[in-house]
């Protein structure tokens, strides 16, 4: 199975109608869809205390990645205000990835955790496992408030059609990229 395509958010790419690759579905009353994840890594080490092995968790990074190939545009749809619009999104990802990271990291960061495990090398094992269920956790929530973000965006903005209002919102994303 090959490398799954994505485009990772950053401040020098923009989205192109083409990076909308999914066929649209005209069952839905909106006119597009932008499938939008955030990928993490982390580093999980352990220490010994007494007779226990303790983990702990370093080197939290997210990124926001937008998914062509879950994406779609209806293509009479297909305008530069809805372009912007979709991009909206992808930056409020990044957006809410910014508010949030240093909380998230802050959850772990300079704690110690049990593990469990017969021996040095289930407890390494389990500390990768559990790590990544803690993690896991914090980032589903962190996707919660990213949806509800989004619905906020798409009703104040009327899905890009109040001008005004998302000539606001185009602002504060331009700061992501000073």
């Amino acid at each position: 199975m090959g490398e799954i395509n994505v485009i990772a958010w950053s401040k020098d790419s923009f989205l192109v109608l083409s990076d909308f690759q999914a066929e649209s579905n005209p069952a839905t009353f909106e006119d597009s869809h932008s499938a939008i994840k955030y990928r993490y890594t982390w580093t999980v080490n352990s220490d010994k205390m007494g007779s226990q092995i303790l983990f702990f968790i370093e080197n939290i990074q997210l990124s926001v990645e937008f998914h062509p190939v879950l994406s779609w545009v209806r293509t009479s749809q297909a305008t530069d205000i809805l372009l912007k619009h979709e991009q909206g999104h992808f930056d409020l990802a990044e957006l809410v990835k910014r508010e949030n990271l240093e909380k998230l990291q802050n959850k772990f960061y300079g704690k110690r955790f049990p593990t469990r495990g017969q021996n040095e090398e289930q407890r390494k094992q389990f500390a990768k496992e559990d790590s990544g269920k803690m993690i896991s956790e914090e980032i589903e929530k962190l996707e919660q408030v990213l949806s509800q973000r989004r619905q906020e965006y798409d009703n104040q903005t009327d899905f890009g059609n109040d001008l005004e209002k998302q000539s606001e919102y185009n602002l504060t994303f331009d700061k992501l990229r000073l």
